[in-house]
């Protein structure tokens, strides 16, 4: 039990005590790791308020995916039809970047999206054009990239495309 008591006496004006409460040792031990929620809702079941209370830390996760993994922050737009169109972009946003994380997971690369990210921002790719003396070009592909395989390992790749093109 913790009791905040007036106390003139030191320089907050106020002091802090507490003391444990034995009786309450069960309780403590039954629920460590566990929610406790409390609500003012009556007629719902304990499944549909867990369930809900779940959804909502579901929907607050995303709002923070969209800020920080995807970067999207609210724009200020002056008509209802682009509101729309960009709540539209911020969902299928959030749609692709879970979609990409159950890959993952089923795949057994884990469950951040991030991680994909960065690696395919290592590819790097060009477009080489050469022109031959009967005035056509030779275009080649080159794909760059590395692909890691341990924490420390990295294997250099490349792959080159000939693409004729009259």
């Amino acid at each position: 039990m913790i009791d905040v008591v007036a106390d003139p006496n030191t320089a907050a004006g106020f002091r802090v005590t507490w003391r444990v409460q034995p009786e309450w040792d069960d309780w403590a031990r039954s629920s460590a790791g566990c929610y406790v929620l409390r609500t003012n809702i009556t007629d719902w079941s304990p499944e549909d308020l867990c369930r809900t209370y779940v959804q909502l830390a579901d929907a607050e996760a995303a709002f923070r995916i969209q800020k920080s993994n995807l970067a999207l922050r609210p724009i200020w737009h002056q008509r209802a039809d682009r509101v729309q169109a960009h709540i539209l972009v911020c969902f299928l946003a959030y749609v692709l970047w879970k979609t990409l994380e159950q890959w993952q997971q089923r795949a057994g690369l884990g469950h951040s999206p991030r991680t994909i990210l960065e690696e395919l921002q290592t590819i790097q790719s060009t477009d080489v054009v050469l022109p031959t003396t009967d005035g056509r070009e030779v275009r080649l592909r080159c794909v760059v990239g590395r692909i890691r395989l341990r924490p420390c390992s990295w294997i250099a790749w490349a792959w080159i495309s000939p693409n004729d093109s009259a």
